[in-house]
């Protein structure tokens, strides 16, 4: 835990390595004993960390380093944190930011968060949950959303604007068509039974037979398949049930 003390024994000066391997953290403090510590945090994870005393350095900082993440401090000379928070998500919405700050009140923590903050950690802290929540704020930004169109073969299918086409052409598909191919795409190659698809695509308070089940896919490869006859997408496993193989 960081605290007042700690502060106190952070003397010296010392030079950060020049070279590191993660990427830049910006970090904007007026405190320059926090500003120490903060910058050894950070260097001892192999991050670079450049160095803001005030809002508007910190700005002019943002703009030119395009830096990972952004430690933030609220109560800042020239440019207030809140006001800078918000701007830096104007110019860089996927740069997560951080706040440090003394201020423990829920109402500033929501208030951050409704200006764009990825998190909030309140001071005194410990290293190692600041560098931990940065990371993580980090590796949300970078993960992959999910995209809602789905390719095989020459079809095309988007799950959010319910549309669909094969070979360039529109193909028109009922919601609960959709609903279906959903759930084969979400679990390709596994076999699929007829009991299965009924509870999870029609639903436990439906009462529809096995035979709804083989007349809807046989529906799909009608569109969908280049063959419907001799299917090679939306296969039957016999004495089993359905199998979707992208």
């Amino acid at each position: 835990m960081i605290t007042d003390t700690d502060l106190m024994d952070e003397g010296a000066e010392f030079d950060t390595p020049p070279v590191a391997n993660l990427g830049t953290i910006l970090v904007i403090e007026d405190d320059p004993r926090m500003q120490k510590v903060l910058r050894r945090i950070f260097a001892e994870e192999h991050y670079a960390v450049v160095v803001a005393g005030d809002g508007q350095t910190g700005l002019e900082l943002f703009k030119s380093e395009h830096p990972l993440a952004v430690v933030l401090d609220l109560i800042l000379p020239r440019i207030s944190g809140r006001e800078l928070c918000q701007t830096f998500k104007n110019l860089s919405n996927e740069t997560p930011i951080v706040v440090l700050s003394a201020i423990s009140e829920v109402v500033d923590k929501v208030l951050l968060l409704e200006l764009g903050a990825d998190d909030y950690v309140t001071k005194p802290f410990s290293p190692r949950e600041l560098t931990a929540r940065v990371q993580a704020a980090i590796r949300r930004q970078r993960k992959p959303i999910p995209s809602s169109v789905f390719r095989f073969a020459d079809c095309e299918i988007d799950f959010k604007s319910m549309s669909a086409r094969r070979g360039g052409v529109p193909v028109v598909l009922t919601a609960h068509e959709f609903k279906l191919l959903k759930f084969f795409t979400d679990n390709a190659d596994r076999v699929l039974t007829r009991e299965l698809l009924l509870n999870e695509v029609w639903g436990y308070n439906s009462y529809p037979t096995t035979r709804t089940v083989d007349n809807q896919i046989l529906k799909l490869r009608q569109k969908l398949e280049p063959d419907p006859a001799n299917p090679r997408y939306l296969l039957t496993i016999y004495g089993a049930g359905y199998k979707f193989v992208p």
